[in-house]
């Protein structure tokens, strides 16, 4: 008799059998679930604690460009890509990741997925940071996995350029086409003050396109990147094997002892 999966059986199920892309998907919303509920918790509670609640929050998952405030918070280079603070931002970004990630797994990997996905957050981190020595650009904050999903775009979109998506049902157009599209996008709203990380998105973006260069050579960036995570891996599982042994000395010399003299 066949019983029925629990919602937690099945969220378990699809983290373990849905790919890389599902499990980036449940990174994210595990992140922004927890933010919310600190940031509920502390409107709920009172000021201090909604202060302490969002400064805790930023400081561990929103990435300052201020180059000091930087080098205070390095950690932030890799947490911001996993972290949202507003609703529609995270749901636009996790309907993209989806389109574009399950794609991605199709044609190459989920583990390459992965790398593309963090080298792509963390250039486009970076590409925000620089951003800030131009004269005209004030220092922020940045949170959001868009330079990961750009990656990820633009990597598909030129390692397969002939690909054809569909349009809102209508039309179909090549997936480099919709890439350029993208990329310009944001290279003609660099400057503007609306609240969007185009840098990242750049930054993103070039690294994709980087990433299936030579694809199948061991200079490819995604490729070490793969190694050296493979690499740290293993190392990580053979610390993890490793324990004590006791050692047992047995005297054959030494005649048949008694249970007392044994203990």
């Amino acid at each position: 008799m066949q019983t029925e999966r629990t919602f937690i059986d099945d969220l378990k199920y699809q983290y373990k059998h849905g790919g890389m892309t599902i499990k980036l998907l449940f990174a994210n919303s595990a992140v922004f679930l927890s933010i919310g509920i600190l940031q509920v918790a502390g409107r709920l509670v009172g000021d201090d604690f909604l202060l302490n609640m969002t400064w805790f929050t930023h400081s561990v998952f929103a990435m300052p460009t201020d180059a000091y405030a930087f080098i205070t918070h390095p950690w932030t280079l890799v947490t911001n890509i996993f972290a949202h603070f507003g609703f529609f931002h995270f749901i636009l970004n996790m309907i993209f990741l989806y389109m574009v990630g399950r794609s991605f797994e199709q044609i190459l990997d989920g583990k390459r997925l992965f790398y593309t996905y963090l080298l792509g957050g963390i250039l486009g981190g970076i590409f925000e940071v620089l951003a800030t020595f131009l004269p005209t650009i004030v220092p922020h904050t940045v949170a959001g996995a868009s330079g990961g999903i750009m990656a990820i775009f633009l990597a598909l979109a030129f390692y397969r350029p002939n690909l054809k998506v569909s349009l809102f049902g209508l039309f179909e157009i090549r997936l480099i086409y919709l890439g350029i599209v993208f990329f310009l996008k944001d290279f003609l709203s660099l400057g503007e003050n609306d609240g969007t990380a185009h840098f990242a998105h750049l930054g993103g973006a070039v690294l994709g396109m980087i990433s299936v260069q030579q694809i199948h050579s061991s200079g490819n960036i995604i490729t070490a990147a793969q190694r050296i995570g493979d690499s740290l891996q293993a190392l990580f599982k053979r610390q993890r094997s490793k324990s004590p042994k006791m050692k047992v000395h047995r005297n054959h010399s030494a005649g048949k002892k008694t249970d007392e003299e044994y203990n």
